[in-house]
C-alpha cells in the first residue's frame, strides 16, 4: 500500500550533466518507488518555480549542498527527509597542493572549504546562491539547521550516520537505506564465469582525485593486466586526468562513461573490478560488477565494510601501490563465490531500497502528524 503519496525528489543542479553514483541512486530509487505505486517527480535544486502544494514530502539528496536545500525548505514548509550521501572529501595524505587555490583551501577546515567553494562559484562562475540565509549562517550552521529540522535521515549505512553525527553533533531519527544495483540487468550465467579474462581489470568511476586512478595506474603499469578505466573526467579534475593519461602504459585503456546496459558486457568479461578510492560510501559500480560475477577490490577508507565481507571481497590501502596490486592479483586468482553474490544481491537491490524508503516516508509523515 502506498497511501497515495506524492514525493518530490530534489538533488544537485548538475545531477544529469555530471553523472555520479548519486545520479543512479536518485533515478533507480524513483523508478522502484513508482513501480510500487508512489508518485515521484525528480527536480533539481536550482529550479525555483515548483508547486510544492501537490506533494506530501520532499526527499533531498546529498547534504554537501545545503544552500540549495535551505531555499526549498523555506519556500515549501513541507516535511522532508534527506539521503545524506555524506562523503569525506579530505585531501589524500600523499598529495601535495596542485596550485595556489588548493594551498589556500588547505588552510581551512572542511566546512570552511565548502563555504569558500560555494561563494567562489557564485562570484566567478555565476552559480547564484539561492538561499541568502546560507551566506550569513555559513556551511556548518546551515547543515546543522537542515539536519535538525528533518523528519528523518536516510544514510546509506550505519557507518555513514556515525560519521555525520561526529561531524555535526545533530542526533536525529534515521533509517539506513542500503544502496543497490539493478539485478535484472547486472547478473551472470555459469558459462560467463568459466570464460572470464583473469587479466582484464575494470575501474568504473568518474576520473578524479578521490577515486585514485593515478595510484591504480602506477600499480598496474607494465604488468600483464589490461586495465580499463571507464568514466569521464570530473569537470574540475582535468589536470588530474591529464596526469593519468601521461603516465599510463600500453596496458592502460581509457573509455568514456557508458550507460548501464553498455557496461554489462565489460563486467561479464572481466574477472576483477577495483575501486581503490580515498573514500567510498558504497561504490555502486562495485555492486554492479559483483552481481556480474567479478571479484571486487575495494578501499578500506569509508563505509565499504558495511557492504562487503572481507572474507570474500578484497580490500586494499589506497595509499599503497603494493597493496592495490596484491589485492588485484589475489582477486584474479580466486574462484568466484557465487553463494555470496546471491546473498548480497537479495539484500542490496533497488526494490529493497524502495521498500525501506517507503517505510521511512510513512514514519516521517507520522512524526509530522
Amino acid at each position: 500500500m502506498n497511501d497515495n503519496l506524492k514525493i518530490l525528489f530534489l538533488s544537485r543542479a548538475s545531477l544529469f550533466n555530471v553523472r555520479g553514483g548519486d545520479t543512479v541512486q536518485v533515478t533507480k530509487t524513483a523508478e522502484a518507488l513508482q513501480r510500487s505505486g508512489v508518485k515521484v517527480d525528480i527536480r533539481l535544486c536550482n529550479e525555483k518555480k515548483i508547486d510544492y502544494s501537490v506533494y506530501d514530502l520532499i526527499h533531498f539528496f546529498n547534504i554537501r549542498h545545503p544552500a540549495d536545500m535551505l531555499f526549498h525548505i523555506e519556500r515549501s514548509e513541507l516535511p522532508y527527509v534527506i539521503s545524506t550521501i555524506y562523503v569525506n572529501y579530505a585531501k589524500p595524505p600523499d598529495r601535495k597542493s596542485s596550485g595556489i587555490k588548493d594551498g589556500i583551501l588547505n588552510l581551512f577546515g572542511s566546512n570552511a572549504q565548502e563555504y569558500i567553494k560555494t561563494m567562489s562559484k557564485s562570484i566567478f562562475n555565476g552559480e547564484k546562491i539561492v538561499s541568502g540565509n546560507y551566506v550569513w549562517m555559513g556551511h556548518k550552521r546551515s547543515v546543522r539547521r537542515i539536519l535538525s529540522h528533518a523528519a528523518m535521515l536516510l544514510p546509506n549505512s550505519e557507518s555513514e550516520y556515525r560519521r555525520l553525527l561526529t561531524a555535526y553533533q545533530v542526533e536525529k531519527k534515521y533509517s539506513v537505506i542500503p544502496n543497490g544495483a539493478d539485478t535484472s540487468l547486472f547478473n551472470y550465467n555459469s558459462e560467463e564465469l568459466m570464460n572470464k579474462d583473469k587479466n582484464m581489470v575494470l575501474c568504473v568511476a568518474r576520473i578524479e582525485l578521490i577515486k585514485n586512478q593515478l595510484s591504480l595506474i602506477k600499480a598496474l603499469n607494465g604488468t600483464d593486466f589490461q586495465l580499463y578505466l571507464i568514466g569521464d573526467p570530473a569537470p574540475n579534475h582535468m589536470r588530474y586526468y591529464n596526469e593519468c593519461k601521461k603516465i599510463a602504459g600500453k596496458n592502460i585503456h581509457f573509455l568514456s562513461a557508458m550507460k548501464q546496459d553498455e557496461l554489462v558486457r565489460y563486467y561479464r568479461k572481466a574477472k576483477v573490478h577495483v575501486l581503490p578510492s580515498w573514500f567510498e560510501t558504497t561504490g555502486l559500480s562495485s555492486l554492479e560488477a559483483l552481481y556480474c560475477g567479478c571479484n571486487i577490490v575495494v578501499t578500506n577508507y569509508g563505509d565499504t565494510s558495511d557492504y562487503y565481507d572481507p572474507a570474500t571481497c578484497f580490500y586494499c590501502d589506497p595509499g599503497s601501490g603494493d597493496s592495490i596490486r596484491e589485492a588485484i592479483v589475489k582477486a584474479a586468482e580466486t574462484e568466484t563465490k557465487t553463494a555470496y553474490i546471491k546473498e548480497v544481491s537479495a539484500r542490496n537491490n533497488w526494490e529493497q531500497a524502495a521498500e525501506k524508503t517507503l517505510m521511512a516516508y510513512r514514519e516521517a509523515m507520522g512524526n509530522r502528524q
